[in-house]
């Protein structure tokens, strides 16, 4: 095996698909997994621990940590799904337990549970089945199975009621129910109707209550399993503490409503519940009463502060919430792999600014990362996405120190050894970027399309990339394209510079390794096997041999041209290789996210440690200069950084000391920019100091009026206190006088007490004295008589006791002379009873037969019975449970019968109370009856004549519907022309539109014809100041027409200076033409813009009368449409006002007090009709 380890050190990311993947271990601790492991990572301290996965693992599909914080269990899903156990209390995360399904053939579990006592552990199973398999897990015992639903509905979330650790909630599409585990069986307790709903998710708030989301946006509250009301989210906008609305509902009435953000995590702690509100949003809601809750806070993801330009870190669905076991910070994971959190304490502060949540540690890749590079002179590492990210990390300080994302996909990446520049190939071309402070800036682009691999050399003055099946190499300097090494009929993998940049070794999928001279660009080396496609190659440390591996699944050493040794090959394919530069180990990553150490030279035998490490297939890996670090990424989008030590675990020695550089690049307006900013701040600082030493002063001052002001009320009271203290004093000198007269009565009188009671108890003394000597006197005489009546008892003992001898000794004789004569007796009867013995035999092996015949078909029918019941039993059993809870509810409704009835006596007492007032006032109203009987012969008449009006209304009825319906007509017609006028109106819009864009058009050409007008105005000037200036200078001349030479001197000065400008001048008489046509085309353009102006004009003058005239129809119409609306609610009102009074008159004489009304009523109902 090899001698040197590689260990877990730290990794970055985070694994997506997994059920509850983030959960809290103390409050500074959290737990999530990442690869192939769950890691442990503390906020604060910044390190990980490691919980490794199991080996034959497909992958991770739920997870979950028992209420008390100490154990984690993990689902793995493959042919046999499985559930591991883990003790997190020890340091490596101890495996306690593995449970499996027993028989049943059950591929995955996409969510588990622990009961609140951590004695149960509950697993739902995937389709089709959705079944619910209970664990006793300490004891490795499946305790109960139950199919929870068909395959049409599937399940999402199962979860324990944390107040019953017997009672289950299970949620999914139509589906809600609660199971309850009792006698070595689970069983359905309460089943709701909810077939149109779609619920994503669910929590416990109390022993009865659980709050359910769906993928609509609701959140629905169940009690003891019957949906019971709805929580309304709507809430206004700068009111946070607003009450939240709850909706009482029906189990029927639960129709979805419009499409809006889904509910996909939710969460109750000691205050209320958190939720997810569609992507990248988490609503707080307080518990206000014992139905109520009120929506406190929301919390939103904010944009990356890494990454510049567009992000979707707004739109990241929420996975999971957790909170801390204080309460004190609550944490979120998304679907795109980040980790969020946010301080509880500080939500509680901050209520009117707007929350956002924070990174736990630093953002992390959302998708597979395809390149990794390191460099010399800096502990930086550089990684590309296919999430369109480029980040670069820190292996020795943990930290993201840059990140950018990009429109295009990045395939490749290489840093610069000094660790200042790094070059990416993109899906368009390849990009050469500095590394600024706070960015990433392209400044060198190449024509080189989905460039898969690239590299610089050790030296860092070339660079080289893969453009297809060709190997470019540039100069770092000039740019340039030095050699193009072609040779691969396929894509090219990998490429690798040797450590004196004077060869590059390159491996392809048409199972070639060539080794190139970068000098000539001839191939110095070449092995071919075509039946193998090559994915990872590398120098030996000593740069004599190659290492390759491919899809042969073995790894190969060649040197000039030959295989000198190979690994034999395993299940799993190598897809990615790293030497030590060292050269004691060599480092492969597999199909399956495994990392394998294999020593060096390579062994015959298949001897190799292997490593879990990620979910996914290895894409890159590489060992840092002072071989301290392996880094590994995968298709899982997470990088691991591994420690390499040897079996005492030391670090390897390297014979390269390498130092690290800490300078950076910055341009120089961005440094501008930051000077101006540190002296804006400064200033911003000074005039701070200077506020905040003026207030100082301000409250300084206040805090000095108020300290008088204290200390002469305080001073005051000190005086008020002194001269009640005096009068206290001479008080409490009064009292001390009278307690002290008090006390000297008190003494005497109880001395004169304790005298008289000595004598009382003197003389009680002597007489009991006398009372005791009578009684020793009567002692010792008892005694005397005592003693003599035992002498004579035992004197009678001795003489019946010979009496009694001589009497027992006759009665044995007799006794001896019977037993002889029974014995002959005896032995007759015994031959006589054996004889019946053997009759009674045969008769009773007779009735034995009978009787068991008889019992066999006893035994049949009873066991029958006993089937039936046993059945009847269990229903009974059942009844009985359902019959105590009924018990139980009828003793509480017996409970408060009682004191309704105590009540109700109360009512009873003051209702007869009222019984006796109203026979009063019967007998009151007795009197007025016979004056309302003549008041019902009055009603009567007035309902015929009523019946006459009806008759008469009726017509007139009939008359109002026969004009309505013209008029109804007429109201069609013209709304068919007001909808034509529309049109028209519309019409004379665009062709307005037309009209103004037309005329702007006009203008801009105005704009510049009067540009071009101002040029020539200027054009004008400046040749008329040449002109003066020239008449200035001949009239000179002129002055010297005696002296030839001096006036031919002055001509050909003004030659000089005048000839060129007047072929200017010439030049433009020659363009005055030009510019006399371009004036005749202003004028016409100014005469069509004049012209359409006019038309403009006209056309306006036109929309308004149009628009005049419809506006007028429509006030005509609509006034029309008011008035036929009042005639016909007049005779609507009409209608139910003769109704009404024909309702009151046929009603039967129910009691006086009624038919008054209607006698008072009946005038004013005449009067409107």
């Amino acid at each position: 095996m090899s001698f040197v380890v590689a260990q877990s050190h730290f990794i970055f990311g985070v694994r997506t698909g997994v059920r509850n993947n983030l959960c809290f271990f103390d409050e500074q601790t959290v737990v999530f997994p990442s690869g192939n492991s769950c890691v442990c990572f503390n906020t604060v301290q910044r390190w990980q621990r490691f919980i490794s996965g199991s080996e034959r693992s497909q992958g991770m599909r739920a997870m979950t940590t028992s209420s008390n914080r100490r154990y984690l269990a993990v689902s793995d899903y493959g042919e046999r799904a499985t559930v591991t156990v883990f003790d997190l209390q020890h340091e490596q995360g101890r495996k306690r337990k593995v449970l499996s399904a027993g028989d049943m053939s059950v591929q995955e579990f996409i969510c588990i549970a622990f009961s609140p006592d951590s004695k149960y552990l509950i697993g739902l199973t995937g389709s089709p089945e959705w079944m619910l398999i209970l664990w006793l897990w300490e004891k490795h015992k499946l305790l109960a199975t139950l199919k929870t639903t068909n395959t049409n509905n599937p399940v999402t979330q199962v979860s324990f009621n944390p107040y019953n650790n017997t009672q289950l909630c299970v949620s999914g599409t139509g589906v809600f129910k609660l199971f309850r585990y009792s006698e070595g069986a689970l069983k359905p307790s309460s089943v709701a109707k909810v077939e149109s709903i779609n619920f994503l998710c669910h929590t416990w708030v109390s022993e009865h209550r659980v709050i359910a989301g769906t993928d609509t946006g609701r959140l629905l509250v169940f009690e003891s399993g019957d949906l019971r009301r709805e929580i309304s989210m709507t809430c206004v906008q700068g009111q946070p503490a607003r009450q939240v609305e709850v909706k009482k509902i029906k189990d029927a009435n639960v129709n979805e409503g419009p499409s809006v953000p889904s509910i996909t995590a939710i969460l109750s702690y000691s205050k209320g519940f958190a939720c997810s509100r569609g992507p990248g949003t988490v609503f707080l809601f307080e518990q206000t009463d014992e139905n109520g809750y009120r929506k406190t806070r929301e919390i939103k993801i904010p944009l990356d502060a890494y990454c510049s330009g567009v992000t979707l870190a707004e739109y990241q669905q929420i996975d999971t919430i957790c909170i801390s076991p204080a309460e004190e910070t609550l944490a979120i994971s998304t679907n795109r792999g980040q980790l969020y959190s946010v301080s509880l304490s500080s939500v509680d502060m901050n209520k009117e600014d707007k929350l956002h949540f924070e990174f736990l540690s630093q953002s992390f890749h959302s998708s597979s990362i395809t390149g990794l590079s390191i460099c010399i002179r800096k502990p930086l590492v550089a990684t590309c996405s296919l999430d369109r990210s480029v980040r670069i990390w820190n292996y020795e300080t943990k930290v993201l120190e840059l990140c950018k994302e990009f429109q295009e996909e990045a395939y490749s990446v290489a840093l610069h050894p000094t660790g200042l520049f790094i070059l990416v190939g993109f899906s368009d071309r390849l990009r050469l970027m500095n590394l600024l402070i706070d960015d990433i800036r392209t400044f060198k682009e190449f024509t080189v399309r989905s460039c898969r691999e690239c590299a610089f050399s050790n030296g860092g003055h070339m660079f080289a990339a893969v453009n297809g099946n060709i190997i470019q190499i540039y100069s770092v300097t000039s740019f340039d394209n030095i050699l193009n090494l072609k040779g691969h009929n396929g894509k090219v993998c990998r490429i690798e510079w040797s450590l004196d940049d004077s060869r590059v070794v390159s491996c392809g999928v048409d199972g070639a390794v060539y080794e190139w001279n970068t000098q000539s660009g001839k191939r110095e080396s070449e092995s071919v096997l075509k039946s193998c496609s090559y994915t990872g190659v590398a120098f030996s440390s000593d740069c004599k041999t190659i290492l390759a591996v491919g899809t042969d699944l073995t790894l190969k050493e060649i040197q000039d041209c030959q295989v000198l040794r190979e690994v034999p090959a395993d299940e799993t394919a190598h897809t990615a290789l790293a030497v030590s530069h060292s050269g004691r180990v060599v480092f492969t990553g597999t199909s399956s996210g495994t990392v394998r150490a294999i020593k060096y030279p390579l062994p015959i035998q298949k001897e190799w440690m292997t490593y879990q490490a990620h979910s996914g297939p290895v894409t890159k890996m590489v060992i840092t200069y002072d071989d301290q670090f392996l880094l590994t990424v995968s298709e899982d989008g997470c990088l691991l950084i591994w420690k390499i030590i040897d079996k005492e675990g030391r670090g390897l020695k390297s014979n390269k000391h390498i130092v690290h550089t800490e300078e950076i690049l910055i341009t120089k307006s961005d440094l501008e920019e930051k000077t101006q900013h540190m002296l804006e701040m400064k200033m911003r600082l000074e005039e701070l100091q200077m506020e905040n030493e003026y207030q100082l002063r301000l409250k300084d001052m206040n805090y000095n009026e108020k300290l008088r002001e204290l200390s002469d009320n305080f001073v005051q009271q000190i005086e008020s206190l002194k001269t009640s203290q005096q009068a206290m004093k001479t008080e409490m000198e009064k009292q001390e006088c009278e307690n002290q007269q008090n006390s000297a009565e008190l003494i005497m009188k109880h001395s004169k007490e304790l005298k008289d009671l000595e004598l009382s108890y003197s003389q009680k003394l002597i007489v009991e004295h006398e009372k005791y000597q009578d009684l020793q006197q009567k002692h010792q005489r008892m005694q005397e008589d005592y003693e003599k009546q035992l002498k004579s008892a035992e004197d009678r003992k001795i003489q019946a006791v010979e009496e009694l001898t001589k009497m027992y000794e006759a009665k044995l004789q007799e006794k001896a002379e019977l037993l002889a004569q029974c014995q002959e007796d005896t032995e007759q009867k015994i031959s006589v009873f054996k004889a019946i013995i053997k009759q009674a035999e045969e008769d009773e092996e007779r009735k034995i037969l009978e009787i068991q015949t008889n019992y066999e078909k006893k035994m049949k029918t009873e066991k029958q019975t006993n089937t039936n019941l046993k059945g009847k039993n269990s229903i009974m059993a059942q009844k009985f449970i359902s019959l105590q809870k009924q018990i139980d509810d009828r003793s509480a409704d017996i409970n408060k019968l009682k004191q309704e009835r105590q009540r109700l006596l109360g009512l009873i007492r003051s209702l007869e109370s009222d019984i006796e007032d109203l026979k009063r006032q019967i007998s009151g109203h007795e009197k007025t009856s016979q004056d309302k009987d003549h008041i019902i012969s009055c009603l009567k008449r007035k309902n015929q004549e009523l019946e006459k009006l009806k008759f008469v209304l009726e017509f007139q009825l009939n008359e109002l519907k026969q004009k309505t319906e013209p008029l109804q007509h007429d109201i069609s017609v013209k709304k068919e022309r007001i909808s034509q006028l529309e049109e028209e109106l519309i019409q004379t819009d665009k062709s307005n539109a037309q009209l103004k864009l037309t005329v702007s058009e006009l203008k801009l050409k105005l704009k510049t014809r009067d540009k071009e007008m101002c040029k020539e105005s200027q054009k004008v000037k400046d040749l008329e100041t040449h002109l003066q200036r020239l008449k200035s200078d001949l009239h000179n001349c002129v002055g010297f027409i005696q002296e030839p030479k001096t006036l031919k001197d002055n001509i050909q000065m003004i030659y000089a200076r005048y000839v060129q400008q007047t072929e200017r001048v010439e030049r433009t008489n020659a363009d005055d033409t030009v510019q006399k046509a371009l004036r005749h085309q202003c004028d016409r353009q100014e005469r069509t813009v004049n012209g359409l102006k006019m038309r403009l004009v006209k056309s306006a003058e036109e929309h308004e009368k149009v628009y005049t005239k419809i506006m007028k129809e429509n006030m005509t119409l609509i006034a029309e449409i008011n008035e036929l609306r009042k005639e016909l609610h007049l005779a609507r009102t009409q209608a139910k006002d003769v109704r009404a009074q024909l309702a009151l008159l046929k009603k039967p004489k129910k009691s006086q007090p009624i038919l008054e009304e209607a006698a008072y009523q009946e005038p004013k109902q005449l009067g409107v009709s």
